[in-house]
């Protein structure tokens, strides 16, 4: 009766300490762009500020991964919670870590991580504050959409998401980063420019769609995402015709027409 007693005591002791670790580990896992290290199935490393590259016993193995925008683009971010916590996220862009902004505030309540500040009209470094804020666990993963600034380009910076856990013990923010590069926008070719929904051409179009640089070779991008090649066909997708054909119907080809049909009437004179 005593080794029983025992045993169920083992597994009450068991099953509160596995309660506790869970509630500390309200991971999230940045699935978009891709993150600037690798990531475990609960999104570890994320503890340490601003992109979890000082947690405590693990080493940070970089993906490498680069992914490009053009300035004023919208970047769609996709996160992850491994495992659920209340609260919400934030997103801020700088040209490296350290000009990323520290974590907000925290006021304690009824646990270290009660509330914190939330930017109402983000300004850089931060982009987005307060987003996908949640008390319920997420049915999947979930987007946040934010735009890239007019201006602002770089060639490595880092985008970084964190989140806000209320309800929680410290530490209160999880972080995750990616590395971006923001191409400034270029003028057009054919004479359009670039604007703050993307790159312009005459006729007011966006021909930008998503990241990326529009061609510099002579092409002009369509609005389907194709490309016209310059010559044949003139660059805008419409047949340009052959050089015989636009000397046939100029003044040059009437006067030649006038001199070949009088050329017809003098040799029948002849042959009279």
């Amino acid at each position: 009766m005593k080794l029983r007693a025992t045993f169920v005591s083992a597994i009450t002791i068991a099953i509160a300490i596995a309660s506790t670790t869970g509630a500390a580990r309200a991971h999230f896992i940045l699935r978009g762009p891709m993150c600037y290290s690798e990531q475990d199935p609960t999104g570890m490393p994320q503890k340490s500020a601003p992109c979890g590259q000082a947690d405590p016993g693990m080493t940070v193995v970089e993906t490498g991964a680069i992914t490009t925008y053009g300035e004023g683009d919208e970047v769609t971010i996709t996160i992850e919670e491994a495992i659920f916590h209340p609260g919400h996220y934030r997103v801020a862009i700088a040209p490296d870590m350290g000009g990323l902004p520290e974590d907000p505030p925290v006021t304690p309540g009824g646990t270290a991580c009660g509330s914190t500040v939330i930017e109402a009209a983000p300004t850089l470094p931060i982009l987005a504050d307060g987003v996908l804020e949640h008390t319920r666990p997420f049915s999947g993963a979930q987007t946040i959409t934010v735009r890239l600034p007019l201006g602002f380009t770089c060639s490595r910076c880092v985008l970084q998401v964190i989140e806000f856990m209320s309800s929680h013990g410290a530490p209160c923010f999880y972080h995750h980063c990616a590395t971006l590069e923001v191409t400034p926008a270029t003028t057009m070719t054919d004479g359009g420019v670039g604007t703050d929904s993307g790159m312009s051409g005459s006729d007011g179009g966006s021909p930008r769609d998503g990241g990326g640089v529009l061609p510099t070779d002579g092409s002009t991008v369509m609005r389907d995402g194709g490309t016209a090649a310059r010559g044949a066909e003139g660059g805008c997708g419409c047949r340009v015709a052959p050089r015989s054909r636009a000397i046939a119907r100029g003044p040059l080809g009437f006067a030649i027409a006038l001199g070949v049909v009088g050329w017809r009437r003098r040799r029948a004179g002849r042959n009279r």
